[in-house]
């Protein structure tokens, strides 16, 4: 691993800096980070990561020493000032000091294997749903060593004694290895984790997946397990330092209003949002003076009133045909169903997506006192980290059209006495009804994941959002004005062949 003392371009002065570390990591990179600490001093720069992983212990030694010299995390790539677009950090952008200009980038970053956790350490850790997170099970290497010895004996009452031993030689007779954690791996592995605050699921995804594989942790699984603390917004980038409390208006920093919010919030409560009943709200984004777009947010628990809810809020639409934006774990059947029908009816676009409203906290990103008394509510929408789970999917499958970002999908196995009137509803949103109860037959486990490729060919989604693109965004048709605020203007058909895992 490489590790590159970088400041930003896109400001003109008092711009950020960060530490770029990219590479495999091996037994010297905490010597090497170590050095990059020392000289940085007192200065609290971020480590913005890629890596395809590498030595677990040296990951833990890394990890232990950038908590204890209080820096955040990040994933992502730089790019250096002048660099080629093969040699990103190329050695001729780089001063003799080691510093450098350049930029970081999210999409396609990785942090992989042992990556993780040497990420883990930052008292702040962040990605956005265009970077990737992904895990495997540690592999211990054995190497198998032939020692000689020289030994003496004397004879003691007519028995053998060893007076002297003296090793003469030792030679390497091969390698083996295994992915079975020991008892001390997974206390050292526990321990390391819950130092961290990371919950210690993230080792049941670990173990599950073999050496020469990688599984991706959803944003949301990440902020749920603790493994990433926030999601980078469309227009934040790794290596932007955590907005402190009272940060001046134009200071270049990340999740602001968060920070802000939890600040004022800290006195009043620790306590997390509990679940809800899935509430309904108007939004936009932009200024609606002049243009914006608008959406309808759909976030919480699939009760039996819920489309009563929506039914009343559509009906304040009139003839405008808002998109939908869900997040929820799901919840009652029979209400998802109606809400379906309804939605359809109605010629709505559905998509997964979180709503952030200002001034809000992280963990109470739709908090009441942000919203607007009468009339949509200001507020920014994203897919990352966001989720449409159980029978939420049956509410996504409704819309025309239906599209999915980098959010997690899933659904949960109807009962027997549900199958009949499950697959009836599957079959008349249009989806492969045969091929979802393949699918749901060879899965032994109550809920399941579904790939974008996956949702695609099924049906139950029929576009993928484009990167750049945000849920929420109007859909345009060929004589929409070239300046509104839509994927992929009246090029943006939606095209399934683009999809990807």
């Amino acid at each position: 691993m490489r590790f590159i003392i970088v400041r930003s371009l896109l400001c003109m002065e008092d711009c950020p800096e960060w530490i770029s570390a990219e590479g495999r990591i091996t037994s010297d990179t905490p010597a090497q980070l170590r050095k990059v600490l020392k000289k940085i001093g007192d200065r609290k720069l971020p480590v913005v990561f890629q890596s395809e992983g590498g030595e677990v212990d040296a990951a833990y030694a890394m990890g232990r020493m950038i908590r204890k010299a209080g820096l955040e995390t990040a994933v992502g790539g730089t790019r250096l000032k002048d660099c080629p677009a093969d040699d990103a950090l190329c050695a001729a952008a780089i001063a003799k000091d080691g510093s450098s200009a350049g930029v970081t980038y999210s999409d396609g970053a990785y942090c992989f294997s042992a990556c993780p956790l040497a990420f883990a350490g930052g008292t702040s850790r962040v990605s956005s749903q265009w970077a990737f997170i992904g895990v495997h099970q540690i592999t211990t290497v054995y190497n198998k060593v032939r020692i000689s010895y020289r030994i003496e004996y004397k004879i003691v009452n007519g028995k053998k004694q060893e007076i002297s031993r003296k090793e003469v030689g030792r030679k390497a007779v091969g390698q083996s290895s295994s992915t079975k954690l020991g008892k001390k791996a997974t206390a050292a592995l526990t321990t390391y984790l819950k130092e961290m605050g990371v919950s210690g699921d993230l080792i049941a995804l670990m173990m599950s997946t073999a050496p020469d594989r990688i599984t991706i942790v959803p944003p949301a699984d990440a902020l749920r397990m603790g493994l990433n603390t926030d999601m980078l917004a469309y227009n934040e980038w790794p290596g932007m330092p955590l907005c402190m409390p009272g940060a001046a208006a134009d200071a270049v920093c990340h999740s602001r209003s968060a920070v802000d919010a939890l600040a004022r919030a800290a006195a009043a409560s620790d306590k997390l949002p509990t679940p809800h009943s899935m509430d309904f709200l108007l939004m936009y984004h932009g200024n609606c003076q002049e243009e914006c777009t608008q959406w309808i947010s759909a976030e919480g628990d699939i009760a039996p009133d819920t489309p009563a809810r929506l039914k009343a809020i559509l009906k304040t639409l009139g003839d405008r045909k808002l998109p939908i934006v869900l997040q929820s774990n799901g919840g009652d059947m029979d209400a998802a169903f109606a809400m379906g029908r309804m939605i359809r009816a109605a010629g709505l676009e559905t998509s997964v997506g979180r709503t952030r409203l200002p001034n809000c906290p992280t963990l109470n990103p739709r908090c009441k006192a942000s919203m607007a008394k009468s009339g949509p509510t200001g507020g920014e929408v994203s897919a990352g980290g966001a989720y449409c789970l159980s029978t939420c999917t049956l509410v996504l499958m409704s819309g025309t059209p239906r599209i999915i970002g980098y959010s997690d999908i899933g659904f949960a196995r109807p009962t027997a006495a549900e199958a009949t009137k499950f697959f009836a509803y599957v079959d008349e949103m249009g989806v492969n009804t045969e091929s979802f109860k393949t699918m749901m037959l060879a899965t032994p486990i109550e809920r399941k994941d579904i790939p974008r490729a996956q949702a695609l060919e099924l049906g139950i989604v029929n576009g993928i959002i484009p990167y750049g693109d945000e849920p929420g965004d109007r859909l345009c048709g060929p004589d929409a004005k070239e300046s509104l605020q839509c994927p992929g203007k009246a090029a943006a058909e939606i095209v399934p062949a683009t999809a990807s895992n």
